[in-house]
């Protein structure tokens, strides 16, 4: 493909750093025509301006191309593992806990403490 204007909705290169590694790689046969990267960025720009795969533009991946590659992510949970990823990196470089499950937890804690709920046990007067 040749090079083209970029859109907005278009990944960054160090966008690109971050997930490529999280994405399937090709396993066998020839090199894919449109690149992962290309094929990401169909979607983005999908995602972005909620339009249909017929009414993507002529210089972004063939819109048969790009639903196949989604459904390739989807069937292989990728999207699911790429999204997990990418809150765990967010919340370390945040210095908060990795851990969704346990930064949960913790949130719901706290809240519960802050209302004094049935979870909490009564101070008692003296």
């Amino acid at each position: 493909m040749s090079e083209r204007k970029p859109y907005p909705t278009d990944l960054t290169d160090r966008q690109w750093a971050l997930i490529a590694p999280l994405l399937l790689q090709p396993t066998r046969g020839r090199r894919p025509q449109p690149t992962r990267r290309e094929m990401i960025n169909a979607l983005l720009y999908m995602a972005r301006t909620g339009l249909q795969g017929r009414m993507l533009p002529y210089d972004l991946p063939p819109r048969e191309a790009v639903y196949a590659y989604w459904r390739s992510l989807m069937a292989n949970r990728a999207l699911e593992q790429l999204n997990d990823a990418l809150r765990v990196q967010i919340r370390l470089e945040e210095d908060r806990e990795a851990d969704l499950v346990t930064s949960l937890l913790t949130v719901n804690r706290s809240k519960r403490l802050k209302k004094g709920s049935l979870w909490t046990r009564p101070t008692q007067a003296t």
